[in-house]
């Protein structure tokens, strides 16, 4: 029974943390600086990240890293403050309680299962 407690316990942790952008973007940073906030967000956790496997890319790997990096930090992250600035907490909420519900469809629709 403990290891079903903890699942249900991280599992309503992510969308608990993913919430919390709307609040601290609205009360905690400056306001229309939806790149200056997409750093904060992402800088520390890669950071740490790079100093928790203390190796850098290989040659080979770094046109892939820049993609990812300009794709999740530079549109994605970006994109997701533009979205926290300009729409009301509660219409963010709905459209990300839809999120399971859109990743079945797109399932369905590509995966055709």
């Amino acid at each position: 029974m403990p290891n079903r407690t903890a699942a249900i316990l991280a599992t309503a942790l992510a969308p608990l943390i993913w919430g919390s952008t709307y609040l601290v973007t609205t009360e905690f940073l400056p306001p229309d600086r939806p790149f200056t906030a997409a750093l904060i967000r992402v800088l520390p956790a890669g950071l740490l990240l790079l100093a928790w496997t203390r190796r850098l890319p290989r040659r080979g790997e770094w046109g892939f890293v820049a993609l990812l990096g300009f794709l999740n930090i530079g549109f994605f992250q970006a994109m997701l403050f533009v979205a926290a600035y300009r729409l009301p907490g509660g219409l963010a909420a709905v459209l990300s309680s839809t999120q399971t519900l859109m990743v079945l469809v797109f399932t369905w629709l590509i995966g055709k299962t």
